[in-house]
């Protein structure tokens, strides 16, 4: 009696790691009859047996270091597909992108690869020939912001319940190499510890340091290698900004501008720049207060020019001669439906080519794309994009010469919305401007429910983490590729399974090798050409 019932419990456990959860709901129907419970009734050994297995395999996790295991994986491998398309041929896109001398090269200083907030690399990405995927696990902690040192390591900010830590990683095995804790939330501290005040802004600067905004209000700058060149993080300075920004207030953006000082924004629409060259401490801050929310990043160009949107507005922000922050022009902005859940927020405006501004803009009951001149923040032209009532995004714009890419993340509220086969509405576009007007390039059909896409412009791809609706309750996540010129999806690889690979806002990182590295809810994904 044992083997069968042991065989049959095998076998559906094999069944829905093959075709998904329904197999599951179908089990459960069954054991609504008695025959069929009575039969499967276990003995004490059998329980104490499971729940002993159980026991190891947890401990087993928590012994085990960070990054040296993959992500588990979720079930449906046997209906979705693992790769779809074919590889693709290398179509290089010009655009040319200053080189800021306060940040880390183009492409490595963090999320948005420069100060322009391009999204664009101008190294390589994969071209799906014979794709192989690899991940590292990292448990509940995502590393949503990844860098690139000198050394070709991913210095990866990972957000935890309590705090962050800062770590750098190996880019091959993805393990790590040196870890620091950072600050957790102060007890008590009420809507400091809600989105986005959970979330804490990063950049790589030009000395490979990395310069992070703590939730208690502090700017850290952390080594990130020693006199040796091994990793290492050790705090070089720390500027308290806590006589600047209230408890009840956070810092949610840093970058420096063309001069050095390293400006920051809270969420409740405080701007400042620390004086360059500072010693620390919080006499180098100066402060304005735009009296509007900001929940977005910030862009800066070489004619000294900051770019923030906050919910109400767009600014252009300067420093004045006495060291000051000083608006230089304000450009407002509609209102309409944003992206709820965590990561709600508006992303930092997209600089481009030729004193080109390019933003987004929820009026008039659609999303839409605008393009103003940085000079003065005057309009060039506006489009709009998707449908209505069903169109929103979170996600920084991405440059593609003389235009844009949008990505729709309506209906993302969270990782619950894209359990058990569910996804979001679905839509990419590319916007151009030309001789002031605007036109829709293309519009794709994939479905990107939180992704922050990048492009290579050596291959002319454009790289974004995909979900398709499964009607088997299936949860596949995707690396998918798309023509930057036309839209058309040249390939996409099935880069895992379950709700541990949705990347929750994560943006797709090239490393100098051409892999493509996606951080995740259970660690870091890698998807790169076979070698």
């Amino acid at each position: 009696m044992r083997l069968p019932r042991t065989a049959a419990l095998v076998g559906v456990a094999l069944l829905v790691g093959a075709v998904g959860p329904v197999v599951l709901v179908a089990a459960l129907a069954l054991l609504g009859s008695r025959r069929v419970r009575d039969w499967l009734r276990p003995t004490w050994r059998v329980v104490a047996g499971w729940t002993v297995a159980v026991v190891a395999l947890a401990g087993l996790v928590v012994v085990v270091p960070d990054g040296w295991l993959p992500i588990p994986p979720g079930p449906g491998a046997a209906v979705t597909p693992a790769y779809v398309g074919r590889a693709a041929r290398a179509q290089p896109i010009e655009m040319a992108v200053p080189q800021h001398p306060h940040l880390a090269a183009n492409g490595r200083s963090g999320r948005h690869n420069d100060a322009w907030s391009s999204g664009a690399y101008a190294g390589p990405g994969p071209l799906g020939d014979s794709v192989e995927v690899d991940s590292a696990w990292f448990g509940m902690r995502a590393c949503a912001t990844v860098a690139v040192d000198a050394h070709d390591r991913l210095v990866v900010l990972c957000e935890g319940r309590a705090a962050a830590t800062l770590r750098v990683l190996d880019a091959e095995t993805m393990r790590p190499l040196a870890t620091k804790d950072l600050p957790g939330r102060p007890e008590g501290d009420g809507p400091a510890a809600q989105s986005p005040c959970g979330r804490s802004a990063f950049y790589l600067d030009d000395r490979d340091r990395a310069v992070v905004a703590t939730t208690d209000r502090r700017v850290l700058v952390v080594r990130t290698d020693d006199a040796d060149g091994a990793a290492d993080l050790t705090t070089d300075l720390a500027h308290d900004l806590s006589a600047h920004v209230p408890a009840d207030d956070c810092l949610v953006a840093l970058l420096p501008d063309w001069g050095g000082r390293i400006w920051w924004a809270s969420r409740d629409g405080r701007v400042g720049a620390i004086r360059s060259g500072g010693a620390g401490g919080a006499g180098g801050a100066e402060v304005t207060d735009l009296g509007e929310p900001i929940t977005g990043s910030l862009s800066a160009d070489r004619d000294g020019g900051v770019y923030v949107a906050t919910t109400a507005a767009v600014y252009k922000l300067a420093a004045d001669p006495a060291e000051r922050p000083s608006v230089r022009w304000r450009a407002p902005r509609g209102g309409g439906e944003r992206p709820d859940g965590p990561l709600a927020g508006d992303p930092a405006p997209t600089i481009l080519p030729g004193g080109v501004l390019a933003g987004t803009d929820h009026g008039g009951g659609r999303l839409q794309v605008v393009f103003r001149r940085t000079g003065d923040g005057s309009e060039v032209c506006r489009a709009a994009v998707f449908d209505e009532g069903s169109a929103a995004t979170r996600s920084a714009l991405v440059a593609v010469g003389g235009g844009v890419v949008v990505e729709n993340n309506h209906g993302y509220g969270g990782p619950l919305r894209t359990l058990l086969g569910r996804t979001t509405s679905p839509g990419l576009a590319r916007v151009d401007h030309r001789d002031g007007a605007c036109t829709v390039a293309w519009t794709s059909p994939e479905v990107a429910p939180s992704a922050a896409a990048k492009v290579s412009l050596a291959t002319g791809l454009l790289y974004t983490w995909t979900k398709p609706r499964s009607w088997w309750g299936v949860d596949a996540w995707y690396l998918t590729a798309i023509d930057a010129r036309t839209g058309r999806t040249r390939f996409s690889v099935r880069a895992g399974l379950g709700a541990l690979r949705d990347n929750h806002g994560a943006a797709v990182t090239l490393g100098p090798d051409g892999s493509a590295y996606v951080a995740t809810l259970g660690g870091m994904v890698r998807v790169r050409d076979k070698r």
